[in-house]
């Protein structure tokens, strides 16, 4: 009933796999097979979301450009900017919703990277505009999916070269593995990726692996639940006298919700919104939380929650905002737990 924790790095030689590092194992495989259907393409399972990342940036050659948006994880920013200290690649930031931009710079680049929905601030690109943009000009597509999932969101069905996850988040779903996916439409392409992936040695453990696979079992599962709780905590966080700006594509107000209400299956699990009074106000309702976790990370069954202009790289963010990662515990609960820390 369940995919087998192998545990070996060298195997007898005459079956499928010879050295793991080289091959696989069954484990990582099951999860490579799993994702790969989910996404319409062929997978590989990395290290974390991170070694996923920098493989895809290593595929591009010295004196490349590279078109990302203004608002993305940040480690994907510290990969750009110390791509183009060292002089390995320019780059140009665009907003995520700004189609035209997108559009236009589609003719210069490389290497388009975009986000969507976007972390924090939850904007919406128009992912099959892009990408037909970026068949003309031959450039590649990468999508980082983490936040939709492949339940919600399919970049390759829609022309990306590549769906990129952290399966740290919603794929494990129990804050206990570290492990990123890179799914390519393309089979060349995913043969250049491998090749990064076994020289660089970003390969996933087996227990990783097992735990991702066991996540996605009940990955549908949990986003119904986590979904619904964040569609229910947006509404009422909108008439909260303590918070103004709330941001979720699942509310008519957001500024892209037809958009996403076109593109995705569903508007996700995370919140995003500002409490009054700034940095000092969101820091005592930060303090005040019982039930929701004051953790950075997403993705999980339990609600976590924090400011994340606090955080190094992301001072540019407004002072108040914070990022809540709805979970699957009760609404009435969460609320609650809510509703007294920002009366504080």
């Amino acid at each position: 009933m369940n995919t087998p924790l192998v545990p070996a790095s060298t195997f007898i030689n005459g079956g499928d796999f010879g050295y793991a590092r080289d091959d696989g194992t069954p484990t990582w495989v099951a999860l490579e097979q799993l994702m790969g259907r989910l996404e319409g393409g062929t997978a590989l399972a990395f290290a974390s979301g991170m070694a996923a990342v920098a493989a895809v940036f290593e595929l591009l050659p010295v004196g490349a450009h590279i078109v990302w948006p203004d608002d993305c994880y940040q480690g994907v920013a510290g990969v750009v900017t110390a791509g183009e200290r060292q002089g390995r690649w320019t780059s140009r930031r665009i907003p995520v919703a700004d189609t035209v931009q997108w559009v236009d710079a589609a003719a210069s680049a490389d290497l388009i990277w975009i986000e969507s929905p976007s972390n924090p601030l939850l904007s919406i690109a128009d992912l099959p505009a892009i990408a037909s943009a970026s068949r003309r000009t031959g450039s590649i597509l990468a999508v980082d999916n983490t936040l939709a999932t492949p339940l919600n969101q399919r970049p390759l069905a829609v022309g990306a070269d590549i769906s990129m996850t952290s399966a740290t988040k919603f794929i494990g779903g129990h804050s206990d593995l570290l492990c990123g996916i890179t799914v390519c439409g393309d089979d060349e392409l995913a043969t250049r990726i491998a090749e990064v992936r076994l020289l660089h040695g970003a390969t996933p453990g087996n227990l990783e692996a097992y735990l991702a696979v066991r996540g996605l079992r009940t990955l549908s599962l949990r986003m119904e639940r986590a979904q619904a709780n964040a569609v229910d905590l947006a509404a009422r966080l909108v008439d909260h006298p303590a918070v103004g700006s709330v941001r979720y594509p699942g509310m008519p107000a957001h500024p892209q919700h037809e958009l996403a209400a076109r593109l995705l299956d569903g508007f996700g699990t995370i919140v995003s919104f500002d409490v009054n009074g700034g940095a000092r106000a969101a820091d005592s309702f930060l303090s005040q939380v019982r039930l929701i976790v004051h953790a950075t990370s997403f993705g999980s069954v339990e609600s976590t929650i924090e400011r994340r202009s606090a955080i190094p790289g992301q001072e540019h963010l407004p002072a108040g905002l914070v990022r809540m990662n709805v979970g699957i515990e009760d609404v009435e609960d969460l609320w609650r737990d809510l509703d007294q820390a920002l009366a504080v």
